[in-house]
């Protein structure tokens, strides 16, 4: 089964000012594969596994690529997250089970050097809604300053019956984040 986007959209936000000006721009990205839900329309399906082993690998491969590219390269890369979001016309789990495999991941991961588990969101909604991809540090899952997120929307996506698949990625840690690795600053007395 070939991966056959009906639309592929990028998403990218600089920000130069975050209470201060910043040194340089804190990048966002995010990259959103638009397709066909596979299990649209077979009703109840209970084993959802040939079609996320087809797919999933390729759809999470093809999205690394374009935001590592758009960022300029893996070394870019400081954070990163993933999303998916089902049309009214299928089940919550059809995005589930695309995004929470490492079928999915493992190629994102393997883009950027990235070594930690993917922080995630994922919905059912219309065309046009609003979805939040959350971010994390690549490699230092602790990481608090790390935890960002990032919303996108197409507005006539997702159709009843497509998925929306997201990943998304920052060239570093929240733009003035006050917060330590590890944990919030300790309060003195």
């Amino acid at each position: 089964m070939d991966f056959k986007p009906r639309k592929i959209c990028h998403f990218v936000d600089h920000t130069h000012f975050e209470g201060t000006a910043l040194e340089q721009p804190y990048i966002q990205v995010a990259a959103a594969a638009v397709f066909r839900n596979p299990w649209f329309g077979r009703g109840f399906v209970a084993d959802l596994t040939p079609e996320v082993i087809a797919l999933a690998p390729q759809v999470g491969r093809k999205l690394a690529e374009d935001c590592v590219n758009i960022l300029g390269g893996a070394d870019k890369v400081a954070c990163f997250g993933k999303a998916g979001l089902v049309g009214l016309g299928g089940e919550l789990e059809h995005c589930n089970v695309m995004i929470h495999t490492v079928a999915f991941g493992n190629p994102i991961r393997g883009a950027i050097g990235g070594s930690t588990w993917m922080v995630s969101s994922q919905k059912r909604g219309a065309a046009g809604v609003a979805l939040e991809i959350p971010v994390a540090h690549k490699t230092e899952d602790r990481d608090q300053a790390g935890y960002h997120s990032i919303e996108i929307r197409i507005a006539d996506a997702p159709f009843p019956d497509e998925l929306m698949l997201c990943v998304a990625m920052a060239n570093g840690r929240r733009p003035n984040a006050r917060v330590h690795r590890g944990g919030p600053v300790a309060a003195t007395a």
